[in-house]
């Protein structure tokens, strides 16, 4: 049975809630970019760092210029939530983001790849079903 996913056609890109199981065990809502662009799922340091996947993000990482984020380490998160579908270990990189951009994640091809996906711009939702 497919899965439907709600979003603001007013809003520049697809932003979807993202839920992960945390290090202490609970359940946390994060802001998340689908970007059919990027090759794997990202999650900002600043939020793994809340989640307890990493001790501090790096002080030192620079922003390329014409880049919004910079990749500079993976870890693996146990169990999160895409689209009401529940992924297990999932392996995202550890990215500094852009502040400006006010979302946590990037949900890469990685997701499409696992899943059919078809955005209905018209209904303004997301039609996820597993393969």
């Amino acid at each position: 049975m497919p899965n439907v996913t709600n979003f603001d056609t007013e809003e520049r890109y697809i932003l979807l809630p993202v839920f992960i199981l945390a290090k202490d065990g609970k359940r946390y809502e994060f802001d998340a970019l689908l970007d059919s662009g990027a090759p794997a799922t990202e999650f900002s340091d600043a939020s793994l760092q809340y989640l307890g996947f990493i001790e501090t993000p790096r002080d030192n990482v620079k922003i390329k210029p014409g880049m919004q984020t910079q990749k500079y380490g993976k870890t693996i998160l146990p169990e999160i939530e895409i689209c009401s579908h529940s992924i297990k270990d999932l392996p995202v990189y550890i990215s500094h983001f852009d502040k400006s951009w006010g979302i946590d994640a990037l949900i890469g091809l990685d997701f499409f790849r696992q899943f059919k996906v078809t955005v209905d711009y018209k209904k303004a939702c997301l039609i996820t079903e597993s393969l």
